[in-house]
């Protein structure tokens, strides 16, 4: 290690992201379009784990890395997202529904949201702030974790495209798109979200605290799969698709990609 560990980054990522939420909370309030906070929550991971790498006290090579990782992959989330915002006037169906679900409490519940969202920007940029305190790891450690995160990299932007272009037809309004990666998995994007955090546990290899980082892809899963990726993302579907997106459920797997029943 060529300096002494820095994690001045996991008091200031917190104070830096949450006034910018509650900003956020506001201007939904406003607006009633709380669709930009996905938009806000996968810009400020990337900055902050740009931030975590410029503070971090670790080998000045991966730090560089660290922080290009957390730019490309999350800037890369933010910018499509932020796309898909622009291009769609209508709140996103999820948090139309939890507006007339929460009906008075709406504002309220829309503050814990946006509050739980900033403390979400904190838990992933842990990695960011372990890795960017750490050691070079060995050779094969480097390439493999780039290995994994490249081809989650390319996996999840591929499927994005792939659902954009299914939407941008007419022809498809209310259909549920089975082509490419999505004919194997119902969520391919969050499956290669996921992919890409067992990554961060071979780049932290040398870190202090760098075996926690294991821990990072199990706790990724349990919040696709149980708390807010794949739950809030099938029930609007079927809200929004019946007995299409029904179908959809019983022929193809729900997360891993695997070959569809017939």
């Amino acid at each position: 290690m060529n300096g002494l560990p820095d994690y001045s980054a996991l008091w200031l990522i917190p104070a830096i992201m949450l006034p910018i939420f509650l900003i956020g909370w506001v201007v939904q309030l406003k607006t009633r379009n709380a669709s930009w906070v996905d938009v806000i929550w996968a810009l400020g991971v990337a900055a902050c784990g740009v931030l975590a790498a410029v503070l971090g006290g670790g080998d000045p090579a991966l730090r560089l890395l660290t922080g290009a990782i957390y730019l490309l992959w999350f800037g890369r989330l933010g910018w499509h997202l932020l796309t898909r915002v622009v291009n769609d006037e209508d709140e996103d169906g999820r948090y139309a529904h939890m507006r007339q679900w929460a009906g008075g409490k709406a504002p309220l519940i829309f503050l814990l949201f946006y509050i739980m969202q900033a403390s979400w920007v904190s838990i992933f940029t842990l990695p960011a702030v372990v890795i960017a305190n750490g050691a070079l790891p060995p050779v094969w450690a480097i390439v493999g974790g780039l290995t994994l995160i490249v081809v989650a990299w390319l996996g999840e932007s591929l499927a994005d495209r792939q659902l954009a272009a299914f939407k941008r037809e007419s022809g498809n309004k209310g259909k549920t798109c089975r082509k490419g990666l999505w004919r194997y998995s119902r969520h391919p994007n969050y499956f290669f979200e996921w992919l890409q955090w067992f990554g961060y546990p071979l780049l932290g290899l040398h870190a202090v605290y760098g075996d926690l980082l294991w821990f990072a892809p199990l706790i990724v899963f349990i919040f696709l799969y149980y708390v807010t990726g794949i739950p809030f993302t099938e029930q609007q579907a079927v809200r929004s698709r019946g007995e299409d997106y029904r179908r959809y459920q019983r022929n193809t797997s729900i997360f891993f990609p695997w070959s569809p029943k017939t």
